[in-house]
């Protein structure tokens, strides 16, 4: 089931947001980001968002996802970047309000059969026809 993510406002005062579940759910959850835009309020600075999680080895890592500036680029379309929760928005650079809006997306595992839907069979994948290289 799709929910939306009703989004967060990262400021000056309010520079990060930590997005988590439930650690007893044994669901899974994907975060996804759509957009992250400046508001009313904000300053022609760059203003960098960095989306804070955890790599395969548990250790922290930070990426930045946008950089806005009221002048040049005051919104980005993140085409549903997906995260896995607990993930956090942090404003490293600038003073915002920066907003960032997406969607949640809950998979129960007992409604995981459709991983077994997406196999394709020895002779589907046969009648694929082959990849051509491009005509110059």
């Amino acid at each position: 089931s799709d929910l939306l993510f009703p989004g967060c406002e990262l400021t000056a005062s309010t520079k990060s947001y930590t997005f988590q579940v439930d650690e007893e759910d044994d669901s899974d959850h994907i975060l996804a980001l759509s957009v992250v835009c400046l508001t009313d309020g904000a300053k022609d600075e760059c203003n960098v968002v960095e989306v804070v999680g955890r790599n395969h080895e548990n250790q922290e890592i930070a990426v930045p996802v946008a950089n806005l500036k009221l002048s040049c680029q005051p919104l980005l379309s993140l085409d549903n970047f997906k995260l896995q929760p607990p993930v956090t928005f942090r404003l490293a650079a600038g003073s915002g309000p920066v907003h960032l809006a997406g969607w949640h997306q809950i998979v129960h595992r007992e409604d995981a059969s459709f991983e077994e839907d997406d196999d394709l069979s020895e002779e589907e994948v046969e009648e694929l026809a082959p990849i051509m290289p491009a005509k110059k």
